[in-house]
């Protein structure tokens, strides 16, 4: 018979005692366990003891997650989080320096659990911690003299376990004092000091800004651009990525009016260029994190267009008006105006409207009123604009070339620039708010101040060359904007490292270079109708399958690292999940840093046994994606997101790292269990597979068509004479 599902079997370590190797009953007590176990080893006053896994994590098994615990786990007894956490706020207050820095370490260490940092926080920990914090910088600055590093250790133990308490989320950040706050911005502020303590009191004050609009105030007071600066200009990335996760907080939590402001500083304090410089062409690859900061700092960039994107042109304000009038003069050259008021009303209207019309505009008389609907607004005006200005020759080129036209094929520059305008908002998502796990940075948009505009002058010439090469009429123009957009589309996902790449990638992406690609991904998606291959793919679909299923599972096999994403504030905590070979066991467990390569079963401290599975849900339905929080909020992670149900209320909470991820694992899930392959992952191979299966094995046939019935059977011959005995 099978061992009943409430009996685990694990092993329980005691210093200085061979382990003991006990069946626990999960209908128990936890305290009974405890009192059992101690019992054993004639050990007293069993509540001042507790069990935690033996592996790195040492976190404590309570009621809570006493159900976590698999058959073979090995656990440890020691002392209870009440009576550790008691131990430790008198050892951090040692008078001896040794005994307060092993302390320290061990509080850093241990403020991971949440068990323990709910007892020490009970005890006012924080508070004791800040006042360390507060008190003891000047010590420290003094022993530092002396040659004691003893003491920047110390002070980067207490910052840590400081961030790992805070990081539960069971102190308000809005408790914290001034003082505290300038002593951890004066860490950031000082030209040299330990990296450990630098990357803390970054990490502190991101999470400040992030949490509490009144600490955003007194951080924003206290630390400025300039001061942040000199760390980009290092060689360490991760105090890079703090550095711009710091800048990130404190401007995307600044008000609307100080935004533009505090750009201003960014572009006083070439920001762009060290980042350019010292980041992105650094000689050493970006990690996921830079990315994701990267990423951020360029949607919170473009974002601030998005005031002028929402903003209609009011036809009676004359500083607006005046814009219009400077399009105008800049084309059709203001030396052959007349200079005085010679010639009627009437005249200089018709002439007005005339080139009004030649410009592009829709409405000929009151352009003003083009720029009306939002988006794209008057940001469509600024970009036609700094095109006119900055790009003069080919403006004039662009509009003289399509004003003299007679046949038709003219391309309007003033309806062409606006609704350009709006299709190059909805492709950066001007507007939106940063994605939580999207690292899609653009190099080229950090190698120039104004470089949404610049993108912009790049695509109306491009838009201009496709309208050409289209040979397009009014009627076309949605046509040709379909087009260019595919060909902005392609050469964006290149990632072109400069403005100069993107424009060449857009000169070899022409109208017939998309046709061509159309052409191919048509016939590569061509689904053959007859009725021959309609019953061949029939026949060789559930083959392909079967090959796609065995890739979903080799890939399971290999394994994945997630991020564990908290609300509170970003950070690198990780775990891996992979399949045994033997398809039967999920192992999995927390991790220090980000993998290189694949992670051993052995060092995985967790398992979950395949046939205790119950379910896979995706979305809205995952128990993590209920919970209150501002991940539920976010749409790109509740499409990344699954969970395993398993026993009676227990899961396994995932949150993939892309979309690729996301479908290669919820497949794998899936054929484990038995079930259909859903993915859009799986349509596709399924669909590219069998095209080329079907592709190579009518090689012989190319270019013969293929009856839609067989062919007759023909007429016996009226003779033999043509057979003959091989033998």
């Amino acid at each position: 018979m099978p061992p009943p599902v409430d009996i685990v079997k694990v092993a329980i370590e005691w210093p200085g005692a061979y382990p003991k190797l006990m069946e626990i009953d999960q209908k128990k007590p936890l305290s009974a366990i405890i009192k059992e176990v101690c019992d054993g080893w004639s050990l007293a006053n069993h509540e001042y003891f507790a069990l935690q896994h033996a592996d790195s994590s040492n976190f404590y098994i309570t009621e809570k997650n006493r159900n976590e615990i698999k058959n073979g786990t090995i656990l440890r007894l020691t002392t209870s989080p009440a009576q550790n956490a008691q131990q430790l706020h008198e050892r951090i207050q040692s008078s001896s320096m040794d005994a307060k820095l092993e302390a320290l370490k061990d509080l850093a260490s241990l403020s991971r659990d949440v068990t323990f940092a709910q007892e020490f926080i009970n005890l006012d920990g924080i508070s004791l911690l800040t006042q360390m914090v507060e008190s003891g910088t000047e010590r420290y600055q003094k022993l530092q003299k002396i040659m004691k590093p003893c003491f920047g250790d110390m002070l980067s133990f207490t910052l840590t376990a400081f961030v790992e308490l805070m990081d539960h989320g069971i102190v308000s950040w809005d408790t914290f004092s001034v003082a505290f706050i300038k002593k951890i911005a004066s860490f950031v502020n000082k030209s040299a000091v330990d990296i450990s303590i630098l990357q803390r009191s970054l990490a502190i004050l991101e999470s400040m800004v992030l949490n509490s609009h009144d600490l955003y105030q007194k951080v924003a007071q206290e630390i400025t651009i300039g001061q942040l600066i000199p760390h980009l200009q290092g060689t360490d990335q991760e105090i890079q990525t703090y550095t711009i996760a710091v800048i990130n907080a404190l401007f995307l939590k600044a008000p609307d009016e100080r935004r533009q402001e505090m750009a201003n500083i960014l572009a006083q304090k070439q920001l762009r260029s060290i980042i350019l410089t010292h980041v992105i062409r650094a000689q050493r690859a970006i990690n996921n994190e830079m990315a994701h900061q990267l990423y951020v700092l360029q949607v919170l960039t473009f974002n601030l267009l998005e005031d002028r994107m929402m903003t209609k042109m009011d036809p009676q304000d004359q500083a607006q008006r005046d814009i219009i009038f400077e399009l105008r003069r800049i084309a059709f050259d203001a030396e052959s105006e007349p200079n005085n008021n010679s010639g009627s009303m009437e005249k200089r209207k018709s002439m007005y409207t005339r080139d009004y019309k030649k410009l592009g505009f829709i409405n000929h008389v009151n352009p003003a009123m083009d720029f009306t609907q939002t988006p794209p607004g008057m940001l469509a005006l600024d970009n036609m604009l700094y095109f006119a200005k900055h790009h003069q020759d080919a403006y004039i080129r662009i509009v003289l070339e399509n004003s003299s036209r007679e046949d038709k094929h003219e391309c309007p520059f003033g309806r062409s620039s606006i609704e350009l305008t709006k299709m190059l908002c909805e492709i950066l998502k001007v507007g939106e708010l940063p994605s939580e796990t999207c690292n899609d940075f653009h190099p080229m948009f950090f190698t120039h101040d104004r470089s949404f505009e610049e993108f912009f002058c790049i695509c109306i010439q491009l838009l201009n060359k496709t309208w050409k090469e289209m040979r397009a009429t009014s009627e076309d123009f949605n046509k040709v904007m379909q087009v260019v957009k595919e060909q902005v589309m392609r050469a964006l996902t290149t990632k072109p490292s400069s403005l100069d790449q993107f424009k060449s990638k857009l000169q070899n992406l022409s109208y017939t270079e998309i046709l061509k690609i159309r052409q191919s991904e048509r016939m590569n998606q061509e689904d053959f109708q007859s009725r021959p291959i309609l019953e061949l793919k029939e026949k060789i679909q559930p083959e392909i399958l079967e090959l796609i299923k065995q890739q979903r599972l080799n890939r399971l096999v290999e394994g994945t690292c997630f991020r564990k994403l908290n609300c509170r504030r970003r950070q690198d905590k990780f775990w891996y999940c992979r399949l045994s070979p033997n398809h039967k066991v999920l192992h999995y467990g927390d991790l220090e840093e980000s993998p290189q390569g694949e992670v051993p079963h052995d060092s995985l401290q967790d398992k979950l046994p395949v046939a205790d599975i119950k379910a896979v849900v995706t979305g809205k339905d995952c128990p993590h994606m209920k919970e209150k929080g501002a991940l539920k909020q976010n749409k790109e992670v509740l499409d990344l997101a699954f969970s395993i149900l398993y026993d009676s209320n227990c899961q396994l909470n995932f949150i993939a790292p892309d979309k690729h991820e996301y479908c290669i694992w919820t497949d794998g899930l899936n054929a484990l269990l038995g079930k259909d392959m859903v993915s859009d992952l799986t349509r596709n191979d399924l669909d590219t597979l069998l095209s080329m299966e079907i592709k190579l094995r009518l090689l012989d046939l190319e270019n013969i068509q293929i009856p839609d019935a067989p062919p007759p059977i023909p007429k016996e011959p009226s003779n033999y004479d043509f057979v003959y005995d091989c033998n």
